[in-house]
C-alpha cells in the first residue's frame, strides 16, 4: 500500500460567490427602489401641475402608464427583497458548511500525520519509512540506482535518561532528529525506528567512501553539545552514535533485508573501533 504524501484538494469557496451575488442583488434592489421613488415623485408633480388645468386624455393616459410602471417596479423591489433574504440564508448556511469542511479536513490531516509520524520528533514512523523504502527500491530497480539504509543508534542513551531524567532524554532525541534532517538531502528520508534508534534512506548513492563520509558527518553533528532546559536550569548533554550501513543491491533487495543487515552492521560498529560499519 502506498501512503500518499499529498494533502487533499481544497474545496472551492462557494460562499464567496454567493456573497458577491447577494451584494449585486442588494445594489439592484436599491436602484429599483430609487426608481420607484422617482416615478412616484414625477407622478405627484404631474398631478399637481395638472390639477387646476384641463386634463388632456393623452396626459392622463401617460400618468396611468407611469403609475402602472411604478406598481411593477415596486413588485420587482419586493421580489428582490425576498431573493435577498433567501441569499442571506444560503450564504450563512454555505459559510457554516465550509467552516465545518475545513475543520474536518484539518482534523483528517492531523489524524493522518499522527498515524504516520513519531509524536516526539515529528519524523516519519516505521510504517511511513517502510512505504518510502519500498517506493525507493522500485525507483532504484527502474533507473539502475544504488541506495543505502543507515541504522543510527545512540550510544549509552540510557545513561542520559538515568542521569538527567526522561525529559532531558526527549530533548536530546528531538535535537538528534533535527541534526539528522540537516545532514541529509531533501530526497532522502529519516525515521525514528524506536527508542534511540533512527533510520536513514539515502537515494541514488555513489560508493562506500561517500557514504562513509556522510555517516561520519552525521556522527559529528550528533556529538555536538546539546543544551537542554530542565526547569529553570540549562544543562549541556553530549550524545554519541554508531551507524550501520546496508547497500542495495549488495546487502539486500527487500526492505526487511536492508534494515536487518544495517542493524547487524550497527552492532558491529558499537563493538569495534570504528563508529561506522558496512554490512557484509
Amino acid at each position: 500500500m502506498t501512503i500518499p504524501d499529498r494533502k487533499p484538494p481544497k474545496s472551492k469557496n462557494g460562499a464567496v460567490a454567493l456573497a458577491k451575488a447577494l451584494r449585486q442583488n442588494e445594489c439592484a434592489n436599491v436602484l429599483v427602489a430609487e426608481t420607484a421613488r422617482e416615478l412616484s415623485c414625477v407622478n405627484g408633480l404631474l398631478k399637481q401641475e395638472l390639477a387646476e388645468k384641463k386634463r388632456l386624455p393623452v396626459v392622463e393616459n401617460a400618468i396611468e402608464q407611469i403609475e402602472k410602471i411604478e406598481e411593477n417596479v415596486l413588485q420587482v423591489s419586493e421580489g428582490l427583497a425576498v431573493v435577498n433574504e433567501t441569499l442571506e440564508v444560503q450564504v450563512r448556511s454555505r459559510i457554516m458548511i465550509e467552516h465545518q469542511f475545513a475543520a474536518a479536513v484539518e482534523q483528517g490531516e492531523a489524524s493522518r500525520h499522527a498515524a504516520f509520524h513519531d509524536a516526539l520528533t515529528g519524523l516519519p514512523n516505521r510504517a511511513l519509512f517502510q512505504d518510502r523504502l519500498e517506493h525507493g527500491l522500485m525507483q532504484a530497480v527502474r533507473h539502475g540506482w544504488n541506495l543505502a539504509v543507515m541504522f543510527v543508534d545512540l550510544d549509552a542513551f540510557k545513561a542520559i535518561n538515568d542521569t538527567h531524567g526522561h525529559a532531558a532524554g526527549d530533548r536530546v532525541l528531538q535535537a538528534v532528529a533535527e541534526r539528522l534532517k540537516k545532514n541529509v538531502r531533501s530526497d532522502d528520508s529519516i525515521c525514528r525506528h524506536g527508542g534511540d534508534e533512527f533510520l536513514c534512506l539515502l537515494m541514488d548513492t555513489r560508493d562506500q567512501r561517500d557514504l562513509g563520509a556522510i555517516a561520519e558527518k552525521i556522527i559529528s553533528a550528533i556529538q555536538a553539545p546539546c543544551e537542554v532546559g530542565i526547569g529553570n536550569d540549562v544543562i549541556t548533554v553530549h550524545a554519541n552514535a554508531s551507524i550501520g550501513i546496508a547497500l542495495f543491491p549488495q546487502h539486500g533487495t527487500t526492505p526487511d533485508d536492508l534494515i536487518n543487515n544495517a542493524d547487524v552492521a550497527m552492532y558491529c560498529a558499537k563493538q569495534g573501533a570504528s563508529r561506522v560499519e558496512f554490512a557484509t
